[in-house]
């Protein structure tokens, strides 16, 4: 749901108002920066320049929300330019990049950053077929002008070769070109989210390590690795070729960057040169123009082409607030308009996404696709906003360079999904633990990842459901919960906030359908309840908002917008108003006194289900049941190489978006909606294996 804040009462109207009045614009900002938002409107209308505020779900809604009118202006990193350019309504929208964010070091620059080669100034090479049996320096694996820039233009030209090859991944199939194009090499980093892929490739293509600090572990930090430590490759390790960025050639070798001036080096540049991609070379001096390979664009911000008439005004509304951010040093400044000490907001010329990404030779950088022609990984739902998350999820994460694209197949229910993956119309689809057993059986399923929750959770991802009562209270046993105020971290489908007390309940004889929970307390809070409902009654909405109607309309929602929503929302619920709140353990050992504001741990005890009280750490004694994890499940006639890439490319997006959900929400609620492709309060995403035994378990513990 899409909620305009309205701790101003701004309101976006025509450019000019009838009393003369400036045009108020309206920034969409992902919802987890409400809060600073909100700050950035309170400063900004007391300075005379006021900018309006709604929450979108991440930055990929709020790319959308600006092309439906909805919002002015957003903040963007180049990919998701991308993701304007592509967007299905992309024409209609008319995007528009109006400002940029450049560095106060080279504000003039035409982009953020341009890739370079360098080599020694006497090697022997007249053209790009010359790289062949080098020894070439990195900054590292998955960086743009170290890997992705290279192996684009590269492959471009013929040079990396068989880079398509459908036996192997996308991430294989480049690490093995460039350990054939090359000699040697060194190339840190994470090569696969998976620590046993990114074991084995770093075995199977040792000499793209040789060159490095440490080749065995081959990983940061490395003092030849970065954009300084290719050069230092170079310099000082052996190294033939690095590749790096402009800026730090010229800091390197001690030569005026921008408006920074020269400084004393060591390095001799006279000994070294720029090598060209039609195989000139450049000498590297402070006259002398680098040729560069690609570039990386400058962030910006991007509004509609409604907006195209006001390009003037919203320039001089993002140079206020820059100002005024930097001053204050502000964390709006930071989090929703992505600038910091070194950055500053520059007005620049409306471009469209595209254009901007094609000046500088980025598009082919975004798109590039080193895995087997037209193989996505077909992943199949059964739902229609499952088919919505994944759809986005699949553009935003080919944006980001996670491989392979995912492809969105929608199928009547679980068991279509299950037999399109074994019949290789699919290749993956996401069930709850306890089906796992039979995926295997009647499937041919093998489960590849699953879900995992951090603090609280088992080894194998289980969450232990508990109930909790304030650390002094009398309540002993469940039959003392009769009438008393409870507090969940769910309604219906939620098992740690409704169906494992319920069940509980059930078998103390204390109700005699599950659906009688409501009448056995006198009132609770449990987020996706009907509103109006018993279930709601001790729900309070957005909290923090001045405005009944906003409180009102987020009442009980199973989103974060109800304050008491979710594990920890069941704890500040309990602190505020409850007797008991039913949640999972992960809830209690994640609690965060300065950041929950549900308390300490120490202000909580266990309610056992037989009887009596529990510390917290006896929590196998004493809990509800143990709710598995939801899995990953691909089909058992893939080759391990096949297994291996959608492994991969599953863990590379998921890596992404578990550090950064403003960008994508991957974990937590979707639209309004629970639980959607994973639960909500999914931490990451980690890979299974042989030692993953509970599959007989889960299929007959307490479900559904």
């Amino acid at each position: 749901m899409l909620y305009k804040f309205t701790l101003l009462a701004v309101v976006a109207i025509t450019a000019v108002t009838a009393s003369g009045s400036p045009r108020i614009f309206t920034m969409c900002v992902p919802e987890t920066y409400a809060k600073e938002c909100a700050k950035m409107m309170e400063d900004s209308t007391s300075k005379g320049y006021p900018i309006s505020c709604i929450s979108g779900r991440d930055r990929y809604d709020c790319i959308e929300r600006v092309g439906k009118k909805e919002a002015d202006i957003v903040a963007v990193d180049p990919e998701d330019m991308y993701l304007a350019a592509k967007n299905k309504f992309a024409e209609k929208a008319g995007y528009s990049v109006v400002e940029q964010v450049r560095t106060k070091e080279e504000p003039e620059a035409i982009y953020r950053y341009e890739a370079v080669a360098v080599i020694h100034k006497d090697l022997n090479i007249n053209n790009v077929q010359g790289l062949r049996g080098l020894k070439s320096c990195h900054t590292g694996v998955g960086r743009n002008v170290g890997y992705k820039i290279p192996i684009t233009k590269l492959t471009a030209m013929g040079i990396l070769t068989d880079i398509n090859n459908p036996e192997y991944s996308a991430r294989e199939n480049e690490l093995r070109a460039l350990s054939t194009l090359f000699d040697k090499g060194c190339l840190v980093g994470t090569w696969s989210p998976d620590p046993k892929i990114n074991q084995r490739l770093k075995e199977t293509y040792s000499n793209m390590c040789a060159l490095c600090e440490n080749p065995d572990r081959c990983d940061y930090p490395d003092i030849f690795s970065g954009y300084e430590g290719a050069l230092r490759c170079l310099a000082h390790n052996g190294g033939d070729v690095a590749w790096t960025k402009v800026i730090y050639v010229k800091r390197f070798f001690g030569l005026p960057v921008g408006v920074t001036p020269a400084v004393p080096s060591s390095e001799n540049p006279a000994n070294f040169r720029y090598f060209c991609p039609d195989g000139s070379k450049v000498p590297i001096d402070a006259n002398t123009k680098p040729c560069t390979w690609a570039a990386r664009p400058w962030q910006g911000y991007m509004t509609n082409k409604d907006d195209a008439n006001n390009a003037e005004a919203i320039q001089r509304e993002l140079t206020q607030l820059d100002q005024l951010g930097g001053n204050e040093k502000a964390d709006w400044w930071k989090d929703i308009m992505l600038l910091d000490e070194k950055t500053l907001a520059v007005a620049a010329e409306p471009v469209s996404p595209e254009e901007h990404l094609k000046s500088a030779k980025y598009m082919d950088v975004i798109e590039r696709n080193s895995g087997a022609p037209e193989r996505d990984a077909r992943w199949c739902v059964w739902d229609e906003s499952a088919l919505d998350k994944c759809r986005s999820l699949a553009r935003a994460a080919f944006s980001r360079d996670a491989r392979p694209r995912f492809d969105c197949i929608l199928e009547k229910d679980k068991d279509a999904c299950l037999k399109a993956v074994r019949d290789n119309g699919a290749d993956i689809t996401v069930i709850d633990g306890e089906s796992v057993k039979l995926a295997i059986n009647d499937y041919n399923a093998i489960p590849i990842v699953a879900e995992a929750y951090g603090e609280g959770s088992t080894k194998f991802s289980e969450r232990p459901a508990v109930a909790v009562v304030k650390s002094n209270s009398p309540i002993n046993s469940l039959s003392d919960l009769r009438n008393k105020k409870s507090c969940h971290s769910g309604h219906v489908g939620d098992y740690a906030g409704y169906i494992a007390p319920a069940h509980a309940l059930k078998e103390k004889g204390l109700i005699n359908q599950l659906n009688e929970m409501e009448s056995f307390f006198s009132e609770s809070c449990a987020p996706g309840a009907t509103l109006g409902s018993k279930s709601c009654q001790l729900c309070v909405g957005t909290i923090k908002s001045d405005d009944d109607q906003v409180k009102e309309a987020t009442k009980c929602r199973p989103t974060n917008a109800e304050y008491y929503n979710g594990g920890k929302g069941a704890l500040r619920c309990l602190k505020n108003k409850g007797d008991v709140a039913f949640l999972p353990l992960t809830a209690l050992q994640q609690l965060d006194e300065e950041k929950d504001g549900a308390g300490k741990r120490e202000d909580y005890a266990l309610l056992c289900p037989n009887g009596g009280q529990a510390p917290l750490d006896q929590w196998e004694r004493c809990n509800l049941g143990l709710e598995p994890p939801r899995i990953i499940v691909s089909s058992n006639g893939k080759t391990p190489n096949a297994l291996e890439e959608l492994k991969h490319g599953i863990l590379a997006a998921s890596t992404l978006y578990s550090k950064h959900p403003d960008l994508l929400r991957l974990f937590g609620a979707w639209n309004d909606k629970r639980n959607i492709l994973f639960k909500d309060d999914v931490k990451q995403l980690v890979s299974t294996d042989n030692t993953w035994n509970k599959w007989n378990n889960w299929a007959t513990d307490l479900t559904v």
